[in-house]
């Protein structure tokens, strides 16, 4: 099932396919770097991102805070109204914070130098679902954001521990509360139900046991990190999937992994995200065996999975609906245009249904055809609009409950955005800015990799046809309008 695509096979298209998916699309020149390297190299040049350097700096504020601690304190003793007003302006901050951090991580996606780690961190922050509307620090959000960047293609296990000890999942599923007297379950039933297992893999039993074993895991929330706490951890003896001992909670995760259905379900998923579809009993078999070949690293699985004709398949070529995040990241990288000013992306990507740092619940999002509604695919016309040619009249405005001097606010800034239009003569030749036929040969290119429909291609040629000369108006509406088709919501 995993037998390499063949030399031969790797043309514009399919680089373009492994780009599209492994990162966030590219403009031709990019995708002609990786024909010319061929499928090895070219996965390769994607999957061995270590070998990239990556210069690219933190938020000023993401470090720990070494006077937390006194102010903690400080704020304990202030009187209540004055607390209030403290209190106030700290989520404010972290607001801002978050703001910033949405904007710092969009970016990477953007102009990183490694777009598939960054689409790993994507993919892990799915999985891991953790929201900032509980955490209530950007900190600790970024702080877990690196976890995924640091460990995105490496040791299962060693991932799903330092995700459990995270600072923002200990907050997100309440471990950090967890003792020996009352063992907490959330986040015993969600390592086995969302993250490792699936349902139906693991008893009420298994959930009872684990989270005695992973009573002791604790945080430290006045220096904002992972702390062991032993005299709260029951060191009984436990039974968990029918063995028995004096498990911690580093050997929950180990005899969870251990499972048969540990490596079937990761590698399953890591197929159905990056190929749009979820694999065949006979495909999830043997991914699973050379994930266990591997010592349960990922990267030995991804390579294989990209340089596979498996995933050059026809049922998965533009086949895939883009996410919000890869519809806005991709659309500027293929129009080589900067991504609009954050607070525009994070409204936008909020409209189409993917705020980032906020997943709609502990399963993230469900993705796929998920992501077209009426409404939702009425707003990525409305906002090809805003990316094409920098008109905010496409852009969704706020609607804050019970919060109109915030709309109003947050309206005016919006409209006021300075975005510009496509830099036409960065994206076409003079030719192409002229030739009509060689316009949408060349749009087709950059923006599908694959040709119009024929009634498409009528409709624009029609269109085109009916200007006494082309202008930039005219190239702008018919980038448009080819971002507006059911094509080009999907890669």
């Amino acid at each position: 099932m995993l037998k390499p695509l063949a030399e031969d096979k790797w043309d514009f298209p399919a680089a373009a396919h492994l780009l599209n998916r492994a990162g966030f699309g590219g403009p031709p020149a990019e995708i002609e770097q990786l024909v010319a390297l061929g499928p090895r190299q070219a996965v390769s040049h994607l999957l061995d991102y270590e070998q990239t350097p990556d210069p690219w700096p933190n938020p000023d504020w993401a470090q720990p805070e070494p006077q937390r601690v006194e102010r903690l304190l400080a704020l304990r003793q202030m009187p209540p109204e004055e607390r209030r007003k403290v209190l106030m302006e700290e989520r404010k901050k972290q607001q801002q914070y978050l703001l910033q951090l949405r904007g710092w991580w969009l970016q990477r996606m953007a102009r990183g130098p490694r777009p598939f780690q960054e689409k790993m961190v994507l993919f892990w922050h799915g999985h891991f679902a953790t929201s900032f509307a509980k955490v209530g620090d950007a900190y600790l959000m970024w702080r877990q954001n690196e976890l995924f960047r640091r460990l995105a293609t490496g040791d299962w296990v060693q991932l799903l521990v330092e995700a459990g000890k995270d600072p923002a999942m200990l907050v997100w599923l309440d471990q950090g509360q967890s003792r020996k007297e009352h063992p907490n379950e959330n986040f015993t039933r969600e390592v086995m139900e969302l993250f490792a297992l699936g349902e139906g893999h693991y008893t009420e039993k298994d959930i009872t046991e684990g989270a005695r074993a992973l009573t002791g895991w604790g945080y430290d929330r006045a220096n904002q990190k992972f702390v062991e706490r032993p005299r709260l951890h029951d060191d009984g003896e436990k039974v968990i999937f029918g063995q028995r001992g004096h498990f911690t909670g580093e050997n929950f995760i180990g005899l969870i992994v251990q499972r048969p259905q540990a490596a079937r379900f990761i590698t399953a998923k890591l197929w159905q995200f990056f190929a749009g579809e979820p694999p065949s009993e006979a495909l999830t078999t043997e991914l699973a065996a050379l994930f266990r070949q591997s010592n349960n690293h990922f990267k030995p699985v991804l390579r294989a999975m990209f340089q596979s004709e498996a995933f050059h398949a026809p049922s998965v070529v533009r086949n895939q609906v883009k996410s919000p995040v890869q519809w806005l990241v991709g659309s500027c990288r293929s129009l080589e245009r900067n991504l609009p000013p954050i607070p525009v992306c994070v409204n936008l990507l909020r409209n189409l249904g993917q705020d980032l740092f906020a997943p709609p619940n502990v399963k993230g999002w469900d993705g796929g055809l998920a992501w077209i509604t009426t409404n939702n695919l009425l707003n990525r016309y409305n906002q090809a609009m805003t990316l094409v040619a920098g008109d905010p009249a496409g852009m969704p405005m706020p609607n804050f409950p019970n919060r109109p001097a915030i709309n109003r606010a947050i309206a005016e800034r919006l409209r006021n955005a300075k975005l510009g239009a496509v830099d036409l003569d960065k994206i076409l030749t003079e030719r192409e800015q002229t030739d009509r036929s060689a316009l949408l040969a060349s749009l087709e290119r950059r923006l599908l990799q694959a040709k119009l429909t024929p009634n498409q291609e009528r409709a624009l040629r029609n269109y085109l046809e009916a200007q006494s000369g082309l202008d930039a108006g005219d190239i702008l509406a018919t980038i448009r309008f080819i971002m507006c088709t059911p094509e080009f919501q999907l890669t």
